[in-house]
């Protein structure tokens, strides 16, 4: 049984609660990313998405300078390193998650993306499967 550890990314681009929404949207443009986990210390206190900084961000009116709290998402699911890969894609399709925060004693220790269960050809049904249940939930038209 492969567990996240084996395939999760551990060299994560991250942010603190002193950093502000222009200092994420540079490090997004300069890393080619759209998935910032935000600490506070080690511990995970949100993560803040591509599209947080439009909706939350731009969308708000919120300038650059504003509070990377602004727009961050507080209540992230997570999962920790020993969670099986299988455990994971299942986590991933239902809850419509592309970016899980990997999480062991309170600290982020990595992150898996649907690319790394797809890309590493470990779970392929299940990754393919996550990002089927995904790609659906966004294809679905947006009612005013």
């Amino acid at each position: 049984m492969r567990t996240v550890k084996q395939i999760m990314s551990t060299d994560c681009v991250t942010a603190t609660l002193q950093d502000n929404v222009y200092e994420l949207a540079l490090k997004m443009k300069q890393h080619d990313i759209g998935f910032i986990p935000i600490l506070e210390g080690k511990k995970l206190a949100g993560v803040v998405t591509d599209r947080d900084l439009v909706i939350r961000g731009i969308a708000e009116k919120h300038p650059g300078s504003a509070a990377v709290e602004e727009v961050m998402t507080n209540h992230v699911d997570s999962i920790t390193s020993d969670t099986s890969a299988d455990d994971a894609a299942k986590l991933m399709a239902s809850k419509q998650i592309r970016r899980l925060p990997v999480v062991d004693n309170g600290e982020l220790v990595g992150v898996l993306a649907i690319g790394d269960l797809a890309v590493r050809e470990i779970f392929v049904n299940e990754a393919g499967e996550a990002l089927s249940a995904i790609s659906e939930h966004d294809a679905q038209p947006v009612h005013a």
